[in-house]
């Protein structure tokens, strides 16, 4: 037995003819249904206080409504065997679609608990019961004012033909879609990241000569670190770009496309009607077709629903009102989160910044922009470095203590002058340590020798350095053993010059045995070994 839906046109056309004394048979030929049908339309109609002599005119909207609610809430269609067996096994069909099983296989889950009921009578049950299929309602929300919203999404859009490696290149489009006028923007990019998103919204706001109030991204990553219905956290470099730029950012909800209905039906338009069957050797030739595509095809094509061409629309009452077109550029900061090292020193962007000593071994939160790098700890201002290129080290003095600091920043005359306050003759031979090239490889023995200082006492360190000067003893080391051994051998009686430093007392050539003339051979034991 077939059964069909019961139309309101159907039974409004059925009791027109009827009131209007045509005959069924007529009706039969005329409204294409059977007489069993129109039988049956006729005796509902009658129940409900319709009849033949009152005409035409008294089918009113009320009178229809009454007969179409009459023949729904009539004898329904008869269920057999399968629909009872639905019915017993109700809130186990339910549970199989609010867990979004597809109802072919909650048959197969059935059958294996030994129920046996027909895919056709599952899901007439299914629809008719339990709502399965059934779309949510919306309501369309009413347009913002202008110059006010600005929604953006992402969307892959196609390929770039092969370059030199013979390989082809996808790339993806930032879209704009201003919600009032539906005038467009499209940006391409390759890559989806926080730099990209700016990037793009800095050419869109040139492009529609201001910037909107406020914009409904996507939950991007490249805007939205947490997606959260209530409190979303945004991206903080894109959230210091909208301090900057200012405007507002509404992040739509997750899997909640209705949110910005008008992009989300742009990311296939654009790439259907825009870049579909392009040939675009490069990311420039995408941007320049994008851009003439958005001005002179969509953007003069008649939108359905505003009935409007949306470039004559967002020229006529919304870019009046936008916020004034930035006009210096904006810098993307670097931003890291390096550790301070035991050497006092964080690095960013592979040059080194000091840090004071309190702060080794803490994670801090660096912004770097072409001239500074900032760095914060729990959001606070800690210290503030010229920025560096690659290699590069900055290193405040501040940061060390005085000796640390002449180390780090290699200040010799620091040395020099700390060691003569000990006395002239501990002075002297912080000069002889630090005589030749490279000094600054010896000042580490500079610092050994203050530490003498500091455990033996001034007046005794510098009798020995006087001492070892005038035998020509320039060791540290030996000098400390002196020091704690014994005293350092001292010049001859009436010898004021100091012998100098690292002098051979013979010419080397006289260290040296002669060489045998070529092809003599000595009868000496060991000669041949």
């Amino acid at each position: 037995m077939a059964y069909r839906e019961v139309t309101m046109i159907e039974v409004k056309e059925v009791l027109r003819q009827w009131l209007s004394g045509h005959s069924r048979k007529a009706m039969v030929k005329w409204v294409g249904l059977d007489r069993n049908t129109i039988r049956h339309y006729l005796q509902v109609a009658e129940q409900c206080g319709l009849r033949i002599a009152d005409g035409v005119d008294a089918l009113t909207d009320e009178k229809l409504a009454d007969v179409l609610a009459a023949l729904g809430a009539g004898p329904g269609r008869p269920h057999g065997e399968g629909w009872a067996i639905c019915e017993k096994h109700r809130e186990k069909i339910a549970g199989f679609i609010k867990d979004r099983i597809r109802l072919t296989k909650a048959r197969k889950l059935l059958l294996r608990q030994g129920i046996d009921v027909s895919y056709p009578t599952l899901h007439r049950f299914a629809i008719s019961e339990l709502g399965f299929g059934k779309r949510r309602l919306t309501i369309p929300v009413a347009d913002c004012g202008p110059g006010e919203e600005l929604q953006i999404d992402t969307g892959r859009m196609g390929l770039l033909e092969p370059g030199e490696d013979g390989k082809r290149r996808r790339f993806k489009a930032f879209i704009f879609t201003a919600v009032l006028s539906r005038h467009r923007f499209v940006y391409p990019v390759f890559t989806e990241q926080t730099a990209d998103s700016i990037e793009a919204c800095e050419v869109a706001w040139e492009y529609f000569g201001g910037i909107f109030r406020v914009i409904i991204p996507d939950n991007t990553k490249a805007i939205v670190n947490i997606a959260d219905p209530l409190d979303p956290v945004i991206n903080i470099t894109f959230q210091e770009y909208a301090q900057h730029r200012g405007f507002f950012i509404d992040p739509a909800r997750v899997r909640a496309p209705q949110d910005k209905g008008r992009v989300e039906r742009a990311v296939q338009s654009t790439r259907d009607d825009c870049f579909a069957g392009e040939k675009l050797k490069t990311l420039e030739d995408a941007r320049r077709l994008a851009r003439e595509w958005c001005l002179n095809e969509y953007g003069m094509h008649r939108h359905t629903r505003t009935q409007r061409m949306p470039l004559e629309h967002f020229t006529a009452e919304e870019k009046r009102v936008l916020l004034p077109a930035p006009t210096d550029a904006y810098e993307v900061p670097l931003r890291a989160t390096p550790k301070v090292q035991r050497d006092q020193h964080a690095s960013v962007a592979k040059a080194i910044y000091s840090f004071p000593r309190k702060f080794v071994g803490k994670t801090l939160e660096a912004v770097a922009t072409r001239t500074t790098v900032r760095f914060y700890e729990n959001r606070v201002l800690v210290k503030v470095h010229p920025r560096k290129p690659p290699g590069g080290r900055s290193t405040d003095p501040a940061d060390f203590p005085a000796e640390q600091a002449a180390l780090a920043m290699r200040d010799i005359d620091f040395l020099r002058r700390r060691a003569a306050q000990h006395g002239e003759a501990v002075g002297d031979y912080a000069d002889a340590i630090l005589e030749g090239p490279l000094p600054w490889t010896r000042m580490r023995r500079v610092y050994a020798l203050l530490g003498l200082c500091r455990r033996f006492g001034s007046p005794r360190v510098q009798e020995a350095c006087s001492n070892a000067l005038g035998v020509g003893l320039v060791n540290v080391k030996r000098l400390g053993l002196a020091l704690k051994n014994g005293p350092v051998p001292q010049a001859p009686v009436g010898t004021s010059r100091v012998i100098p430093l690292a002098r051979y007392l013979r010419p080397p050539s006289q260290y040296a045995l002669p060489m045998p003339p070529r092809g003599h051979e000595s009868n000496d034991k060991g000669d041949n070994a």
